[in-house]
């Protein structure tokens, strides 16, 4: 019985063509990922060959001043993706992945991102997760709305109740049916996406497999649900689609909305001001006092001298890095509101299946926000590293020739991150067992 209503859902011309489609745009979906992994080993590349060509230029012109020859050079430090993340971007559209900074201030330099397409911005990435959050309950609804109501309306229903013994266990055999055509259509969606772009069996995409499991049944839950209410096929159709709308779009808006008003940003406006005179009205000031409180943070520092009166690199490096430790108050209050939005969208979205997903899947991808303020953190103390390693050769004046350039290549930010699964698993099967649950008992009663 279950090998017929099988045959006879699959060999349906709508759910033949239906499947095709979603095959077809996962695919594509799939495809633009790889693009996009590609785009940026491409800049990697093209960063690290312009690093080396960069110092070797700029060292063969400037031979006697390593100040002034280090006041031009940059330093990469990147946060190259994993191949997971071409099938979640997340923000990493927009957030900046490579860094090449000066030794000079570094809070001029890490906000620094490319120029987008303001409507490219606006429509996101067709990325697999996108097709998994926003398109599979659409084709999920399809196959499930009228799965009760055309069995009442044709006036089968009433023969199937007398003839089975047990017609909850007929709806959820249709159910598990179309349940089962979807799952193998993501299996397969997922093992195309791990053949094409090449992406490892690991504990990512274990946990990324698992939260798109949960997550379409989730919306199976939700339609089971409608379907208990015993509705017609036009009133299961419109109140499904209205969830969906409310879930994908109206609701996700609105907290988005919330957070942004209940968490300005107001100082990353400070910050750049802040940084920016702190560098700047230093020109004006003592330089004596200058070097006294650049000395106060780097009692390291206070056996080197400068004998310059009108300009000294050691002078001209300090000032710059008290622009920095000026705006360095709002800077951690900016980073420390950007993580309360992250905390809060994720507090959100504990009951929101669509949110939860999407904020879970960018974080086993490493393509959120909170991974991307970890790497601006990371930047900040790779940039600490690069000025500790030049200053004593600038303050002392040390000759150009006398620094191996060659080791001076582009570094790796590496994510410290370990999957929390009870995050994972619990939200889903919350809801999924509440809307199984009680559509059990309504179609029993």
């Amino acid at each position: 019985m279950y090998r017929l209503a099988l045959l006879n859902f699959v060999r349906s011309k709508a759910v033949i063509v239906a499947t095709l489609f979603y095959l077809l745009i996962g695919i594509v979906s799939i495809i633009i990922g790889k693009q996009f992994l590609q785009k940026q080993d491409a800049a990697i590349a093209s960063v690290t060959q312009f690093q080396k060509e960069h110092i070797q230029r700029n060292a063969s012109y400037i031979k006697n001043e390593i100040g002034l020859l280090l006041y031009y050079l940059k330093f990469a430090y990147i946060n190259k993706p994993a191949p997971i993340a071409a099938l979640a971007i997340g923000q990493q559209d927009v957030n900046t992945t490579i860094q090449s900074l000066t030794i000079r201030g570094v809070e001029a330099q890490r906000y620094d991102t490319d120029l987008y397409n303001p409507y490219h911005l606006m429509t996101g990435n067709f990325d697999m997760s996108f097709i998994i959050i926003f398109l599979f309950p659409l084709l999920i609804i399809a196959f499930c709305f009228n799965l009760l109501s055309e069995e009442k309306e044709h006036g089968t229903w009433k023969l199937l109740i007398v003839q089975a013994k047990k017609p909850l266990q007929y709806i959820v055999q249709k159910v598990s049916i179309r349940y089962a055509v979807v799952m193998a259509l993501v299996a397969l969606l997922l093992l195309l996406a791990c053949a094409i772009i090449g992406i490892p069996i690991n504990m990512a995409l274990a946990a990324y497999l698992i939260s798109t499991v949960l997550y379409i049944t989730t919306w199976f839950a939700i339609c089971f649900f409608i379907i208990a209410l015993q509705k017609s096929t036009s009133s299961n159709a419109l109140i499904l689609l209205s969830i969906w709308l409310l879930l994908c779009m109206l609701i996700p808006a609105l907290v988005n909305n919330y957070i942004t008003a209940k968490y300005p940003v107001k100082e990353a406006y400070n910050t750049l001001i802040k940084q920016r005179d702190g560098y700047h009205t230093k020109w004006d000031k003592n330089k004596d006092s200058t070097m006294a409180a650049f000395f106060a943070i780097y009692p390291q520092y206070k056996n080197c001298t400068w004998s310059k009166p009108t300009f000294d690199y050691m002078w001209y490096y300090a000032m710059q890095h008290l622009g920095d430790a000026e705006a360095a108050t709002d800077a951690k209050a900016m980073q420390q509101k950007l993580l309360q939005r992250q905390q809060a969208s994720a507090i959100a979205s504990m009951l929101m299946p669509t949110m939860h997903t999407q904020l879970l899947l960018s974080n086993i991808a490493n393509t959120d926000m909170a991974t991307h303020l970890q790497y601006l953190d990371s930047t900040a103390a790779f940039h600490e590293k690069q000025r500790h390693h030049f200053y004593p050769k600038i303050f002392g004046d040390s000759a150009v020739a006398n620094e191996d350039w060659s080791k001076q290549v582009p570094q790796y930010f590496t994510v410290n991150k370990i999957i929390n699964w009870l995050q994972v698993i619990i939200p889903f099967l919350v809801m999924i067992c509440l809307l199984i649950i009680t559509s059990s008992y309504l179609l029993l009663t």
